[in-house]
């Protein structure tokens, strides 16, 4: 991740010291899940413990991340290691891809499949009403008017705004390989301001769809897929801008040199996956 020990001195694979972190993680996440489903089901003690569980994890996240920047700044990471933290993050990533990939099955279920379904002869019977209409407002007419979210303007500023974080990350990039670390920081700076005004103006939207357009979690498989898909990219976006900051830090330290930056590149990598993540949830959710 960081400068590498002069060669011949670091050894072909790192074995880490016993740890204590993994079995403080679980207790965390456990104290989390715990407390988030008792807090769904208005038990009062939820809501502190999700509180405490998360407040744990940050601080189990802080020790063990610590530990590795040190790690690798230190020098003991050979270019074997290097490879594995390489394979680690695209099979990480691979498995968002997944992740993601499900949702907009889900989306495609529900439009391709679902609707033409409930609108054919057979269930003129049960649904006379229901026509083959996208967004849909259920076949039980059930669910409040609502109005969907269109594409302008909020979805589509914030499109240029994540497709700019990519440039200016990549510039950022750039200008390590090259040893500009002046431009360095100033690409950082200008792609983490992006990302965090990109979830600002998607807060703001979730207000403007909840208070003017009475577009909610419970308007139907419409509501519920949008919120789905844009309120899950959304949090990819807060975790990636969160993570950029962290390698800003490490930038102002000195960390990284132009041979050797894997953590910078991990975190671009996420980034442009976010973005891309973001043109098909743009074009799928909002246009189609």
């Amino acid at each position: 991740m960081g400068a590498s020990a002069t060669a011949g001195k670091t050894p072909d694979y790192f074995i880490p010291a016993p740890s204590a972190y993994p079995l403080k993680a679980s207790i965390a996440l456990l104290i989390t899940m715990v407390g988030a489903s008792s807090w769904v089901n208005d038990a009062m003690p939820g809501k502190w413990a999700v509180l405490v569980g998360l407040g744990m994890l940050f601080w189990v996240l802080y020790g063990w991340f610590g530990d590795v920047i040190h790690e690798s700044e230190s020098g003991l990471y050979s270019h074997k290691v290097d490879v594995g933290f390489r394979w680690s993050m695209s099979w990480f990533i691979f498995s968002e891809v997944m992740f993601f990939a499900a949702f907009f099955g889900a989306l495609y279920y529900a439009r391709v499949i679902t609707v033409p379904w409930l609108s054919d002869l057979d269930h003129k019977v049960l649904w006379p009403d229901f026509t083959e209409h996208w967004p849909t407002m259920g076949p039980a007419g059930n669910v409040e008017a609502y109005t969907p979210m269109g594409p302008w303007p909020l979805p589509t500023i914030n499109t240029l705004l994540l497709l700019t974080s990519g440039v200016t990350l990549t510039w950022a990039h750039h200008a390590l390989k090259a040893g500009h670390r002046a431009s360095l920081k100033l690409g950082m700076i200008l792609t983490i301001l992006l990302g965090f005004t990109f979830v600002a103006c998607q807060a703001y939207e979730y207000a403007h769809a909840y208070s003017d357009l009475n577009l909610k979690l419970s308007s139907g498989i419409y509501g519920s897929t949008f919120y789905l898909l844009t309120g899950f990219h959304g949090f990819h976006v807060t975790l990636g801008a969160t993570m950029l900051v962290v390698i800003l830090f490490r930038i102002m330290k000195g960390h990284f040199t132009p041979d050797h930056h894997f953590a910078f590149e991990a975190v671009a990598w996420y980034w442009h996956f976010v973005d891309v993540v973001w043109i098909g949830l743009y074009i799928v959710v909002y246009w189609l």
